[in-house]
């Protein structure tokens, strides 16, 4: 599957922002993945960020955006979603989102469980 990341921008600390993720081939494959989303900052190594999982119902976040970040996945529009809320400086960073297909088991946080990644958006969170 391939997969087009997108609404990334420039806020300010507070503000709010939604990422969608989409599949851009021409048939819902999107439906029998997990979606994730990672980001990568200036300088640093990609870090997983959530994760949702095939059917939607099952959702996993880093300690560093729990309670902030929702992770949606919409089956009949074959998207997922990434709603920031409350962003700070720290969310500033290049998100990618990937597919994941099968079952990965605690590993979920691994970017070698996602067989698909898409095209990075940025996001940068500034004063």
């Amino acid at each position: 599957v391939q997969l087009q990341a997108s609404g990334g921008g420039l806020v300010q600390p507070g503000d709010s922002l939604t990422l969608s993720c989409a599949a851009s081939d021409s048939e819902p494959t999107l439906n029998y993945y997990a979606i994730g989303w990672f980001r990568q900052a200036p300088g640093k190594p990609r870090e997983f960020v959530a994760r949702v999982s095939m059917n939607g119902i099952s959702t996993y976040y880093a300690n560093s955006v729990k309670g902030r970040f929702t992770i949606t996945k919409d089956n009949a529009k074959s998207s997922g979603a990434l709603f920031m809320d409350n962003l700070k400086l720290e969310d500033t960073g290049v998100y990618f989102c990937a597919a994941s297909f099968g079952i990965v088991g605690q590993r979920y946080r691994a970017e070698d469980v996602y067989q698909s990644w898409g095209q990075e958006t940025q996001v940068t969170v500034s004063s």
